[in-house]
């Protein structure tokens, strides 16, 4: 049934459907043609799609519909300066960008405006622009809180809010911000919840959010897609560097993009797969908006053969029929695993990705196939030559130090999952749970009011969120927002 049905078919408007043939579609996938219907008649729903299926049009479309529609007596619906008609929140700057994108190219011939906001560039090109009209305002959470605090933006006319990739944003600890962003919105609005997994915590969250909402699942729960060819090869964290210089020649892989868990990690990659004469660039939360910018430009334009990122990617990333996906190293939380696979096999096409596995991450893989309920094939590259011990290196060489931290008077204990035989693993300088900046210690307590700049962290800094950090007028903890510190449990691995 679905095969059969087109886009005019779903009762868009004629500008929807000119757009949708300048952008060359002509068939919904089935989460399209499941949302669209639901979202045009104003109920509220809840979606779960693995990634690639189109979900960001899924729900751009109608919103573009309904807000484009006359008012009652018949006239295009006002809308004030800083006053936006629909929120769409995403945990992510690149994600931010895309869905922000969509907008544009589905909504070119309709007469309403959209702005995207996010941390980790100047806010003030952005209060410029939110003195202007703006009909849907796309944003992750800390920068739009940045913006409410300076009353540039007035959140009170909302009628539709959308959370986008709703379990990365619990994931990246921003379950505090969505709620005060909650406060501020309209109690009568239509809310849309978007996920490509759907756990338990997403089920409380929507269950508090949404009325009588429409559920569209088109896929089971936390599965990859069956258009990714997946194997695993077991090798020595060692020799995973030459192993994968050896795929990308022998393999001709002209665009590929490879997992690391940490932003050192990534950096170090990219250097060494550059050294050993292949093109790669580096694309992580510490990187400034500009330079990550920059390198995805450069990797989809097929300029940069290889990207190296880290989870903040996994996301947000959309790329035409990218081929090849590397986990040169497991995440430590198994959804984050399809995830990153999900950047291939999208929208159709099928894509490869391997996995490259030391025996210390053998737990971690098993977690990975428990989750995907079957075993991942082994494979092995025959043609493959060890380099000599002495020429043998891993991420972990040359890491730069960790500097201890006081809290209230005593060592900081080291926090994060066990590596396998080595004890407690420290986190890592720079890694919190909102983004790229660590979160110094002290007395006293940071205004959390910032100018959005990248960078590391200072004293009185606001916790970094969306990759940016919030510059605050007072040392210490950084508080957020005069919220308190930031508790121990939100740190969490690189992103």
């Amino acid at each position: 049934m679905t095969s059969e049905l087109n886009f005019a078919g779903l009762g868009l408007a004629d500008p929807l459907l000119r757009a949708i043939a300048d952008a060359g579609y002509a068939t919904p996938t089935p989460v399209q043609a499941q949302a669209i219907p639901v979202v045009l008649a104003g109920r509220d729903l809840r979606a779960a799609a693995q990634t690639g299926t189109g979900k960001t049009a899924g729900f751009t479309l109608p919103i573009l519909h309904r807000l484009s529609a006359p008012g009652p007596d018949g006239q295009p619906v006002p809308t004030r300066a800083g006053k936006p008609r629909c929120l769409v929140l995403t945990p992510t700057r690149e994600l931010a960008a895309q869905v922000e994108e969509s907008v544009r190219t589905y909504g070119k011939y309709l007469p309403l405006k959209s702005l995207v906001v996010f941390g980790g560039v100047n806010i003030n090109p952005q209060i410029t622009a939110l003195r202007g009209r703006v009909d849907i305002l796309v944003a992750t959470p800390g920068r739009l809180l940045d913006h409410v605090g300076q009353r540039t933006v007035d959140l009170s006319a909302v009628e539709v809010l959308v959370l986008d990739e709703a379990d990365r944003m619990l994931d990246m600890g921003f379950i505090r911000d969505i709620r005060r962003i909650l406060a501020l919105l309209p109690r009568q609005r239509q809310n849309l919840l978007f996920s490509a997994t759907f756990s338990n915590e997403i089920r409380e969250l929507a269950d508090g959010l949404l009325r009588d909402p429409a559920s569209v699942e088109v896929a089971r729960r936390n599965t990859a897609s069956e258009l990714v060819e997946q194997s695993v090869h077991l090798v020595d964290k060692t020799l995973k560097r030459h192993l994968l210089a050896h795929l990308i020649r022998s393999q001709r892989w002209d665009q590929v993009l490879v997992f690391t868990r940490t932003k050192h990690g990534a950096n170090r990659l990219a250097e060494q797969l550059s050294k050993d004469g292949i093109e790669a660039t580096a694309i992580h939360g510490n990187k400034s908006q500009n330079a990550r910018t920059r390198a995805l430009a450069a990797f989809k334009a097929g300029d940069v053969p290889v990207l190296v990122a880290t989870d903040i990617a996994a996301r947000g990333l959309d790329i035409d029929q990218l081929p090849q996906v590397v986990n040169f190293e497991l995440p430590e939380v198994p959804e984050d695993y399809v995830h990153r696979i999900g950047r291939t096999g999208r929208a159709g096409s099928s894509g490869a990705a391997v996995s490259l596995v030391d025996r210390e991450e053998s737990r971690l893989l098993a977690d990975i196939e428990r989750l995907l309920k079957k075993p991942i094939p082994r494979a092995v590259s025959e043609s493959f030559e060890p380099p000599p011990l002495a020429q043998r290196t891993s991420l972990d060489d040359d890491r730069p130090p960790r500097p201890q931290h006081a809290r209230r008077g005593r060592p900081q204990q080291p926090s994060g999952g066990r590596s396998f035989g080595q004890g407690p693993r420290p986190v890592p300088q720079g890694d919190t749970q909102r983004g790229a900046a660590s979160v110094p210690t002290g007395a006293g307590r940071g205004t959390g009011r910032g100018n959005g700049s990248g960078g590391a962290s200072t004293s009185g800094t606001g916790a970094n969120r969306n990759g940016g950090n919030r510059s605050g007028s007072g040392a210490g903890t950084g508080a957020r927002s005069g919220q308190g510190p930031l508790p121990r449990s939100a740190t969490r691995r690189a992103a």
